[in-house]
C-alpha cells in the first residue's frame, strides 16, 4: 500500500513538473516563449512542457543543446533557433542530427547558423557534413591543446621565477651568514688582544 502511495505521488509530482511553464520563460497554452531572454548554454531550462506545441528560443546566447532537451517533445511543430551564437564543434552534433530528422514541413533550420569556428562561420548546422563537423572537434581539441600548452608554460614561467627568487635569497643569506661570522671573529679577535694588553699592563704595574 506504502509503495503505491509512493509510485501515485511521483507521478502526480511529475506530471505538475512536465506542465510547469520553465523558469525565465513565459507560456501561453501550449506555446513556451524563452526568447530574448539573455539564456545560456548552461542557464536553459533543463525541460519544458511535455505538450508544447511551439516553442521560442530565438535571440539568446545559445552556443549548444543539452543532449535529448528536444526528444520528449512529441507535439512540437514549430520552433525558433535564430540569433544564437552556436558553436559548430562536437557540442553540435545533437542540434544537428535533431534538425536533420525533423518532417520536411518542419521550418526548424532557419538562422540556425554557424558562429565558430571561422572555417564554418554562417553555414547552417543542419547541412554540416559529418566530416566538416568531425573536423571542427579537431579543431576543438586544438584549441583545447594549445590552451594546456599555455597554461603549462605559464606554470613553469613561474616555478622558475620562484627558483630564481630562491637562489638569490639563499645567496644574499649565505652572504650575511659570512659577513656576522668575520664580525663575530674579529670580535673575538678584539677582546683577546684588549685582555693581554690589560695583563701586560697589571704585571708592568706589579713589578
Amino acid at each position: 500500500m506504502t509503495v503505491l502511495l509512493l509510485l501515485c505521488l511521483l507521478l502526480l509530482f511529475g506530471g505538475h513538473r512536465s506542465l510547469a511553464c520553465p523558469h525565465l520563460c513565459s507560456c501561453q497554452g501550449a506555446q513556451v516563449d524563452c526568447s530574448s531572454r539573455s539564456l545560456t548554454s548552461a542557464s536553459m531550462p533543463s525541460s519544458f512542457p511535455a505538450g508544447t506545441t511551439e516553442l521560442y528560443l530565438h535571440d539568446n546566447l545559445l552556443s549548444t543543446l543539452p543532449n535529448g532537451l528536444l526528444d520528449d517533445l512529441t507535439s512540437l511543430h514549430f520552433i525558433s533557433l535564430h540569433g544564437n551564437p552556436w558553436i559548430c564543434d562536437c557540442g553540435i552534433l545533437y542540434l544537428r542530427a535533431w534538425l536533420r530528422h525533423q518532417p520536411i514541413g518542419f521550418v526548424s533550420h532557419l538562422g540556425v547558423n554557424c558562429s565558430s569556428p571561422p572555417n564554418l562561420r554562417g553555414r547552417s548546422v543542419e547541412y554540416l557534413t559529418e566530416d566538416e563537423v568531425l573536423e571542427s572537434c579537431h579543431y576543438w581539441y586544438c584549441n583545447l591543446a594549445l590552451a594546456s600548452l599555455g597554461s603549462l608554460i605559464g606554470f613553469v614561467a613561474v616555478q622558475a621565477a620562484l627558483l630564481v627568487a630562491l637562489i638569490i635569497f639563499l645567496k644574499k643569506f649565505e652572504r650575511l651568514s659570512k659577513e656576522a661570522k668575520r664580525t663575530t671573529e674579529e670580535s673575538f679577535t678584539a677582546g683577546d688582544g684588549q685582555r693581554e694588553n690589560d695583563y701586560e699592563r697589571l704585571k708592568d704595574s706589579s713589578i
